[in-house]
């Protein structure tokens, strides 16, 4: 059964599955008062030839997932185990057979403050996503954010917290105002760090180019992905460092990254048109690749793929 309306639709809260209306959260917890909560959010890709859902890279979105737990200090009863089998039990309740996104939360709840370690809590909420269209044809328009990104000196940008999008809320609103479709930020030491909510590689001579993880960046499971296909698949030089403002004016191309996003083009930059204003030859070849890897076409990647359905479902 195909689900297209939002409001239609189950969601796994606390152990429970519950039509979304009745999926209620304590407005005094931590989590809806400072936005207390850590969270992945995971994309599961509908092979129609095999008639499988996969769910993309889970035991690494859960490794990361007990890591934001540790750093931003919850006490939280979950283990990996019960994270995948939970966002299977929420997938298969709503029987999507369509390439979805699911949201992944670990909340503090109760009647705590901003410091609170517990009671936890857990929702799992899919919903229809579909998968850009390849090749690739369109392109945004991108600015420059006067926001600077958070770094390691005030709110660790490798912790997926709910309240860490706050900065990028600010930037896509600026961009927004500006006439953009989105916004790039610089770190604190004026180097080019990611996109709101999305890394950022460039292309320049053939060589693929993208922050250091040092770099005010989030360590993005998409970005290792292109990595890998970009040297290993299309033999692609791969440099992760520092970049200049400057660079990003004269390279061939450019894109954002993420599993929401997937792959992005950018066709301009602070007004500045980049080559054609077309997606590039490899962001668009990188980007049909990702998608036989998500959608388990590629088997030699076939272990990053995990079955949300048994046979016979």
């Amino acid at each position: 059964m195909n689900k297209d309306i939002e409001n239609d639709r189950l969601i796994w809260l606390n152990g429970n599955i519950v039509p979304v209306s009745d999926a209620k959260i304590n407005i005094l917890s931590p989590t809806s008062q400072f936005g207390a909560n850590v969270f992945e959010g995971i994309r599961c890709y509908w092979n129609e030839e095999k008639q499988q859902l996969y769910g993309f890279r889970l035991k690494d979105h859960y490794a990361r997932l007990q890591q934001s737990i540790r750093l931003f200090g919850l006490k939280s009863p979950y283990s990996t185990e019960e994270f995948e089998t939970y966002m299977k039990a929420a997938v298969r309740a709503n029987r999507y057979k369509q390439d979805i996104a699911v949201r992944q939360t670990v909340f503090v709840d109760g009647f705590g403050s901003w410091f609170s370690t517990e009671p936890i809590g857990m929702f799992i909420a899919p919903i229809n996503k579909n998968r850009k269209k390849s090749p690739l044809t369109e392109a945004e328009r991108v600015c420059v954010s006067t926001w600077e990104r958070i770094s390691e000196r005030d709110m660790s940008p490798r912790v997926k917290v709910g309240a860490n999008y706050i900065n990028s809320r600010l930037a896509k609103m600026e961009a927004a105002n500006r006439g953009y479709d989105s916004a790039l930020f610089l770190n604190r030491h004026g180097y080019v760090a990611e996109g709101t909510g999305s890394c950022f590689f460039m292309i320049k001579n053939d060589e693929v180019i993208t922050p250091a993880l040092t770099d005010s960046i989030l360590e993005s499971i998409t970005r290792d992905t292109i990595l890998k296909i970009a040297r290993d698949e299309m033999g692609l030089k791969c440099i992760e460092r520092s970049i200049d403002r400057s660079e990003l004016f004269t390279c061939d191309e450019a894109f954002f990254c993420g599993s929401a996003v997937e792959i992005s083009p950018i066709s301009e930059i602070d007004g500045f048109v980049i080559k054609n204003g077309k997606p590039g030859k490899h962001t668009i070849e990188i980007h049909k690749r990702y998608l036989q890897i998500v959608t388990g076409e590629n088997e030699k990647y076939i272990n990053w793929n995990t079955p949300i359905y048994v046979e016979g479902e």
